[in-house]
């Protein structure tokens, strides 16, 4: 018997399952989203807690994968480009960690949904923000609220992306940057969550099977990247973050 068969039905392990293809595919074509995906879809039908311990070792080895697909050399100076966003949101990612066990199920759906919601709506609505490549304060802003929003609920991406955006880093570049970015702070995620008792005995074991549904959805991305419209499809994946982000900003609130 699976070490984790006691947290659900085999009928939600499958969903689980198909949830981790489709958010593996989606990071495979465009780089990002797994952990949005992921979170906002499992919670539909496993507690945020579980949920969020699905994505931790997904996130973690994907993005190592995405990471250093230039070599380390090209991921170290993204490390070194990118210290202040790191060092504050890892800072802020780890202390933000220790609220999930006090904050309530309505809390966290919509410390989740409001982030991914508004992310959805600038991208879609098509706004995007000019600040300056060398504005370390506007950095570690970013940064601090994208760890915050990350250690509860294991999303950093929106602010990641929006940011990334807003300096104009050229495609190659924000791959490797999302990687670098979201890896750290998928390893910085795991050891906070190892400490706030998200990950545990029981559900760790959940979290490592989910890597082979991610990995599996990544490669079947990485086959379609050169093969369809990126623009068309990105519009289509905002539009399902969008619903699945406001979905869970309504179960918060009603």
């Amino acid at each position: 018997m699976i070490p984790f068969a006691e947290l659900m039905s085999p009928q939600l392990l499958l969903l689980s399952v198909v949830v981790g293809i489709g958010a593996g595919i989606v990071k495979g074509m465009v780089g990002f989203a797994m952990p949005m995906i992921m979170i906002s879809s499992l919670s539909l039908f496993l507690p945020p807690e579980l949920a969020l311990a699905a994505l931790i070792a997904p996130t973690l080895v994907t993005n190592g994968m995405q990471a250093l697909r230039q070599g380390g050399r090209a991921a170290l100076s993204t490390v070194k480009r990118f210290r202040v966003y790191l060092i504050v949101g890892g800072l802020m990612l780890v202390l933000s960690a220790q609220l999930v066990r006090v904050l309530s199920a309505e809390a966290l759906f919509l410390l989740i949904g409001a982030p991914v919601s508004a992310f959805a709506i600038l991208q879609l609505s098509g706004w995007k923000p000019k600040i300056p490549e060398k504005t370390g304060g506007i950095e570690a802003a970013i940064g601090g609220f994208s760890g915050f929003v990350g250690g509860m609920s294991g999303v950093w991406g929106p602010p990641t992306v929006a940011y990334l955006t807003a300096i104009d880093t050229p495609k190659g570049d924000s791959i490797r940057a999302q990687g670098v970015i979201y890896g750290l702070g998928a390893l910085a995620l795991s050891g906070a969550h190892l400490q706030s008792g998200v990950l545990n005995d029981t559900t760790l074991p959940f979290s490592l099977f989910m890597i082979l549904p991610a990995m599996a959805g990544m490669w079947l991305g990485g086959l379609a990247h050169d093969r369809i419209d990126q623009k068309a499809f990105r519009h289509v994946t905002l539009i399902v973050l969008l619903v699945a982000g406001l979905n869970l900003v309504r179960r918060a609130i009603f």
